[in-house]
């Protein structure tokens, strides 16, 4: 009896494949001159297989907010450059604004960490 130098295996794997599947498989097999079992064997260890990665409700949820942060926060940027023009425009009203809030004692020029509504009201009316 003729002795192979191959490790025992035990396990053993099935599946069915289509007409079509199984003619490309033989195909692939006998280019490569090797028997099936050991071409499956090569393709499992030397092959790499990406995961498929589906996009869930959950997914759709999250790029949805994520999307409607993104526009928020564009419509944020546009308010500051328009303050920030404006400020640039008009700087006398400004800096007039800026001393009299710096002359201001300091208990009644923040509120909460905030300037309080006078203060904002004046800053308006200029």
């Amino acid at each position: 009896m003729k002795k192979y130098n191959t490790p025992h295996r035990h396990r053993v794997i099935k599946t069915r494949l289509t007409e079509e599947e199984y003619a490309e498989f033989a195909e692939r097999v006998t280019l490569c001159k090797m028997s099936q079992a050991e071409f499956i064997r090569q393709a499992l260890i030397k092959s790499s297989i990406r995961p498929v990665i589906t996009v869930s409700p959950v997914n759709d949820e999250l790029l949805s907010a994520v999307g409607k942060l993104t526009a928020e926060y564009g419509k944020i940027g546009g308010n500051l450059n328009q303050i920030a023009r404006c400020l640039n425009e008009y700087g006398a009203p400004y800096n007039a604004l800026s001393k009299e809030v710096q002359a201001m004692p300091k208990s009644s020029r923040i509120s909460k960490g905030k300037l309080q509504r006078r203060e904002i009201y004046s800053f308006l009316s200029l």
